[in-house]
């Protein structure tokens, strides 16, 4: 591996309307924070899936940031994505991207990941989180309580047990956030009751694999304004960072505010 970590962050097609799922500009945000505020770290970004079978050589992580689903882009790439996991690098799993198809896609998440959101059982509403704790992790390393409205995907489908899982943004969802009828992202008996007993909804987690690669998933992402807020952006570099088994910093990874204006620039000078 070269002297610097290669983070390799694929980024989905923005998909929404201007400012809402704008992959390609938030990638290019982290990225470029990264190279600038992070020694040991190159990050590189992808528009769509490598067509260079060798994208990920000597990667330490591979960031997915992108719309998902039945369409989500690595279901075509699993085997190849189950190749990389082998050679025990990090794999960091952010917003849409978490949700993919029951069956082989969602078992692989359950292990490269330890969770992932499932139709039927998980839920994607916009909401005001509140993070007033966190666990004694890399990741939340620095980051103080903060609260965001966002599109918080919660009840993710985990491990048997939350085996290996390790929560690291945890809230509780009020019963507002189920006002819509039941559906594959909108409600279901078995998200009401959790939500009617207060339990804790994980909107971020990790795991350390059985293969010593790592594996993070991230249910917010929604707004790329969203990037401005110093906690939520010191915590997902820091996953990022920790995922690829750099050591994050002992205040965590420390970056300046992007101004309005700089968040704009980045939407305007995405990669196309």
């Amino acid at each position: 591996m070269s002297a610097k970590s290669k983070i390799v962050m694929v980024a989905g097609g923005a998909s929404h309307n201007r400012g809402a799922h704008e992959h390609p500009a938030g990638c290019s945000l982290l990225a470029a924070l990264l190279n600038k505020c992070m020694n040991g770290v190159e990050a590189v970004v992808h528009k769509g899936w490598p067509e260079n079978p060798n994208a990920f050589e000597n990667a330490a992580a591979i960031v997915i940031y992108s719309d998902g689903g039945g369409g989500h882009m690595i279901i075509p790439h699993l085997d190849q994505v189950a190749d990389e996991m082998e050679r025990e690098i990090g794999l960091a799993i952010l917003h849409y991207a978490v949700e993919v198809p029951k069956g082989k896609p969602g078992d692989c998440f359950l292990e490269w990941i330890g969770g992932y959101f499932e139709m039927h059982w998980s839920v994607n509403p916009t909401w005001v989180a509140e993070f007033t704790s966190f666990p004694e992790h890399p990741a939340t390393r620095g980051v103080k309580p903060f609260s965001l409205v966002d599109e918080w995907y919660y009840h993710m489908r985990f491990r048997e047990k939350m085996k290996g899982v390790t929560p690291l943004l945890s809230a509780i969802a009020p019963e507002s956030t189920l006002q819509r009828p039941d559906g594959p992202h909108s409600g279901n008996p078995y998200v009401r009751r959790a939500v009617a007993n207060k339990e804790p909804q994980h909107l971020a987690w990790c795991v350390e694999r059985e293969d010593r690669g790592r594996g993070f998933g991230f249910t917010g992402g929604h707004f790329h304004n969203n990037w401005a807020n110093d906690d939520l952006r010191k915590f997902i570099l820091n996953a990022i960072v920790w995922t690829a088994k750099v050591e994050v910093p002992a205040e965590g990874v420390s970056t300046p505010t992007p101004t309005q204006q700089e968040l704009e620039a980045y939407l305007d000078n995405a990669p196309l």
